[in-house]
Order: C-alpha cells, then sequence, then structure tokens
C-alpha cells in the first residue's frame, strides 16, 4: 500500500537516494526518456524547504521513499537562477483571468516517482497531498518543465489537468511554463 504525507528531515536520504538515481545529468540519453529531474538540491536545502512544509513523500509498504515532491514560495526559489527568470515573465502571464504574482502562486516541483511506481496513480497522490496544504495559502500553482521531458508533460497536462501558459528559453533549453487552480482535486 502507498501512503503519502509531508516530508520531515528523516526523509532526506531517501528524497537523495531518489534525487540521485533519476538527476539528468547522471542518465543516459535513453534513460531521459523515461522522465528526469534537473534540479540537485543539498541537504541544507532540503531541509529549509522541510521546516516549510514544503516537500511531499509517498512510501511503500516497507517505509521506502518512492516519490517526492518540492512545492515552495518564490522566495525560497530564488536560489536558482531559473527561477527568478520565471518570475520575470509573470507581467505578461495570466491564468483563469487572473494575473500571475510572487503572492498568489507558488512553485512546484521537482517531483520524481521511481520507475517502478510511475504509472500506478502515485503522481495524483502526492500532488493531492501538496495540493490540500498548499491551497491554504494559495490559489494558483505554477511549475516549468524541459520540453524534452515529454513524460512528465504528458502527466501534469493529461493526468493532473495543469495548462500550459508560457514557453522560455533558458541556458540553451527549451521550457514550458504551467499554471494549476489549486481548487480543483486531481481525486476522482
Amino acid at each position: 500500500m502507498i501512503t503519502t504525507r509531508i516530508g520531515a528531515k528523516n526523509d532526506i536520504d531517501g528524497i537523495l537516494f531518489l534525487q540521485e538515481k533519476y538527476l539528468y545529468r547522471n542518465l543516459t540519453e535513453i534513460e531521459r526518456k523515461d522522465g528526469f529531474v534537473t534540479t540537485p538540491f543539498t541537504v541544507d536545502q532540503i531541509e529549509e524547504i522541510i521546516d516549510q512544509n514544503g516537500v511531499f513523500v509517498a512510501e511503500n509498504e516497507r517505509a521506502a521513499i518512492i516519490a517526492y515532491a518540492f512545492a515552495g514560495s518564490w522566495k525560497y526559489f530564488e536560489q536558482w537562477e531559473i527561477f527568478n527568470f520565471m518570475v520575470s515573465r509573470f507581467p505578461k502571464l495570466s491564468f483563469n483571468g487572473n494575473n500571475i504574482t510572487t503572492t498568489n502562486s507558488f512553485q512546484y516541483g521537482p517531483v520524481c516517482i521511481d520507475k517502478a511506481y510511475r504509472g500506478k496513480g502515485v503522481l495524483n497522490l502526492i500532488f493531492e497531498e501538496m495540493r490540500l496544504e498548499f491551497i491554504k495559502k494559495y490559489p494558483i500553482s505554477v511549475t516549468f518543465i524541459n520540453k524534452v521531458n515529454v513524460i512528465s508533460e504528458k502527466a501534469h497536462t493529461k493526468k493532473l489537468g495543469w495548462e500550459i501558459i508560457d514557453e522560455f528559453e533558458f541556458n540553451n533549453n527549451t521550457y514550458i511554463g504551467l499554471a494549476f487552480a489549486m481548487k480543483n482535486s486531481v481525486l476522482k
């Protein structure tokens, strides 16, 4: 049985294990077709976001971490330049008739699911765990996906209902920007 919850500091080793296993730079070109994460987090960065209730984990029946999802304020994510670039694009973006700002939205991601558990509903479960926590503060979630990460784009647009609102270039990569209305549950 798979369970989800807000992450704690004793989950850091499991999060780092998954991160290293699916980090873009650690995968072959063929392995990348199954999905990847691009942003490596340090122990200190993970501890900081855990203190803000911004890490969500899924565990299998043996209590092993099989997935994680990060979510946080733009203030937290400003330590990575790509997020500052995204925020600079906000004045040109809207979603469901609302301007996107750093006060009405937050950054969701990365999300990483062990390959053995993909396609089994884990994405919906962990996303819903995050949604229930973050709907308390924000009506809109925003994220980006590297355009070559087709599996992640399909999972987020088809399974979760994210909408593409932007496309941009950063560090010689093309990304799509997506938004999600937090009032929409993904569990049916």
